[in-house]
């Protein structure tokens, strides 16, 4: 008997335990439906302890999870009660381990036990930094095969806190090519003999880890938060948090009301801010991130910015938003940087850019009054500890295997 089964949100079709990332009839979202309907937490450090809810047969032991923790400072300051700090991140005062300093390695772990649990035998991705990180960390900690096309902007987060292994391998764009058209790029890696794509939002063991945020929230303040906070460039966070509200919602010790998703880009790419502003489940290019590539030059959140979201799709950040009364931000870089001092000198951690703009469209709301003094908050600080994470570990640079030109280019000449 499978611990859980893949459905189809459009047309319903079930699968098994499987790595897919689409269904034979449609478009839509697959999402994970499991046997336990109650969270039940195992004995495991870190994400293990969410195994009820995670798509892998075997028990999670890495003592990398999310630490979720009252506000005292930063809370004071904006006059909230009950203002809650989600922290994926290095803080081993806390209790936090995740040594890339990125949710995304909440991601990384079930997807590559799934991966092994399935028969793969090499995963693909692109990453604008953080992602492909917390791959390569997971991948030189397991040994299993992973191939990461990255644009040039993102080479420098490309870091790890031991020595890089052979189961790693860069591919870094040329300058002028962004997160996009990497993505282009390892779409087309992943088709090679062997390869199996990540998958991105459509992958259910990245959404259901970086859902392990809201259910650690969850199990501190015993109830599902009133508010979610995140910065997103895809959305799948946002998507995550909705997912797995509505599993705490079914389990019914935690309330029945959905965190309201407050979420938050950074000008000057916002495109699904500017659909969500008029309630259209398509963003239009031509609308919403007209000279796109000169906009993402221009963000100082270069993590935030993907110009095909999972956004209007059966299943992504539109019907979340939807479902959740959401509201979304735009972000200037000025108002960052004023959040991320402001947090940093409050709470006592170094944060980075994403959970920088986060914390800003938070300050935003409580300005202009969508939330209320009382409100439970959940402010997930997705990525922080770096500072704190070097007085501990000698950081190495992941080098590159082969340079990209454009994500066209024949593959035979990567020579990977």
């Amino acid at each position: 008997m499978g611990r859980f089964k893949l459905k189809c949100l459009k047309c319903g079709r079930e699968y098994g335990q499987e790595f897919r990332l689409t269904c034979e009839n449609d478009d839509s979202f697959l999402r994970a439906e499991y046997l336990e309907k109650k969270l039940e937490l195992r004995n495991q450090p870190g994400i293990g302890r969410f195994h009820s809810w995670l798509p892998v047969q075997e028990e999670l032991t890495t003592d990398a999870g999310p630490i979720t923790y009252k506000s005292e400072a930063f809370a004071r300051e904006l006059g909230l009660s009950n203002l809650y700090i989600g922290f994926s991140g290095y803080w081993p005062e806390r209790g936090a381990f995740v040594k890339t300093c990125s949710f995304k390695e909440l991601e990384a772990y079930p997807t590559m036990q799934l991966l092994k649990e399935t028969g793969g035998k090499a995963i693909v991705l692109a990453s604008a930094g953080n992602t492909g990180r917390a791959f390569a960390h997971v991948s030189a900690l397991t040994g299993i095969d992973v191939y990461i096309v990255v644009p040039d902007s993102g080479i420098s987060k490309l870091w790890l806190p031991e020595e890089p292994t052979e189961s790693i391998h860069l591919i870094r764009m040329s300058p002028g090519n962004d997160y996009t058209d990497a993505i282009n790029l390892a779409g087309r890696i992943a088709k090679l003999p062997g390869m199996v794509p990540e998958g991105g939002a459509r992958n259910v063991a990245r959404r259901d880890g970086m859902g392990t945020v809201m259910l650690d929230a969850a199990i501190t303040i015993g109830r599902i938060p009133d508010h979610y906070f995140q910065a997103v460039g895809s959305g799948t966070g946002g998507i995550s948090a909705w997912e797995a509200s509505i599993r705490l919602r079914d389990d019914g010790r935690f309330g029945q009301k959905l965190a309201k998703l407050q979420l938050a880009q950074n000008l000057p790419f916002v495109p699904m801010y500017n659909a969500w502003q008029e309630r259209r489940r398509q963003i239009i290019p031509e609308l919403d991130m007209k000279d796109a590539k000169k906009q993402i030059e221009e963000t100082y959140a270069t993590v935030l910015t993907n110009r095909a979201p999972p956004y209007g799709v059966t299943g992504g950040l539109y019907d979340a938003l939807v479902d959740t009364d959401g509201i979304m931000y735009a972000i200037t870089k000025e108002e960052a940087l004023e959040a991320k001092s402001l947090f940093e000198s409050l709470e006592g951690i170094d944060i980075l850019s994403p959970s920088a703009v986060a914390a800003a469209s938070l300050l935003k709301a409580v300005e202009a009054g969508k939330v209320s003094r009382d409100d439970t908050i959940l402010l997930n600080v997705a990525g922080g500890g770096y500072k704190r994470l070097k007085e501990d570990f000698n950081l190495f640079q992941i080098p590159p295997v082969a340079t990209a030109r454009d994500p066209d280019m024949p593959l035979e000449e990567l020579n990977i």
